[in-house]
């Protein structure tokens, strides 16, 4: 992890524990995790970040790559097929696409293997 992603990832932590606890602040927390290699933690908030907001899609999609980077595969197809229809429900098709392309990709592994969406 880079000094920078590392101050990135003590700012939003000094956030939560003062309090601030919201879906976003969740998702982005996720986000940082993931890019510092640790998807248990990701997944830890981004579960919370879609609990929060069940209507945040792109939270959906990040807890898919998260748990397909866990090995977690059928977790991973869960949160692609609830984020699809988040996704689809409010009308945002970009993100609906984008994780029918992952969903696709990790069944087409049959199950097997960690994801790379």
């Amino acid at each position: 992890m880079s000094a920078e992603q590392a101050q990135r990832l003590r700012s939003l932590e000094a956030l939560l524990a003062r309090g601030q606890d919201s879906a976003l602040l969740r998702f982005s927390l996720g986000g940082e995790c993931l890019k510092a290699g640790d998807a248990a933690a990701a997944l830890l908030h981004l579960r919370r970040a879609v609990a929060q907001d069940p209507a945040y899609s792109a939270a959906w999609k990040l807890l898919g790559k998260a748990a397909a980077e866990s090995g977690d595969i059928a977790g991973a197809q869960d949160a692609y097929r609830r984020g699809i229809e988040v996704a689809e429900a409010k009308g945002d098709r970009q993100a609906a696409k984008e994780m029918r392309v992952f969903l696709r990709r990790l069944e087409k592994q049959g199950g097997a293997g960690r994801g790379d969406p």
